[in-house]
This record gives C-alpha cells, sequence and structure tokens, in this order.
C-alpha cells in the first residue's frame, strides 16, 4: 500500500435502530444503521416465509382450490 493516501481505521460501533450494536473496523468511530442481520427480514427468515405462503395461496386461488378440498 502506499503511504499517506490511505484513511486510518479505527475501532467502530454500529447501532441498529432496534437496539443491537456491535464492533467493527471503519474510518468512522460511531457508525447508525437503520436496519441490521437482528432485524432484517432475509435474515430472520420472515421474508422466506412469507414469499412461499404467498405462492401458494396465489397457485391455490389461480387453480381454484380450496383448503376443504385437499384433505
Amino acid at each position: 500500500m502506499k503511504t499517506n493516501i490511505h484513511p486510518e481505521m479505527k475501532d467502530a460501533t454500529v447501532t441498529c435502530i432496534c437496539g443491537n450494536t456491535f464492533k467493527t473496523k471503519a474510518t468512522k468511530e460511531e457508525i447508525n444503521v437503520e436496519i441490521c442481520s437482528d432485524c432484517h427480514p432475509f435474515y430472520t427468515g420472515a421474508q422466506g416465509k412469507a414469499k412461499k405462503t404467498g405462492n401458494i395461496e396465489k397457485f391455490n386461488r389461480r387453480y381454484g382450490i380450496d383448503d376443504k378440498q385437499k384433505a
């Protein structure tokens, strides 16, 4: 690396709106974020379940299938 052109790396504290905090390296000492891996739907698994459920319901509506007919 060339000297005197790179910013100084510091220990940074990242704070999310949900209250989660963690440490990382960055050029700033404090970073505030709106969403993190603890509250993001993709990482919590909430998105995948909702997406799958929506697709099944859409399929059933398209082909006129009731829950009572399946049993």
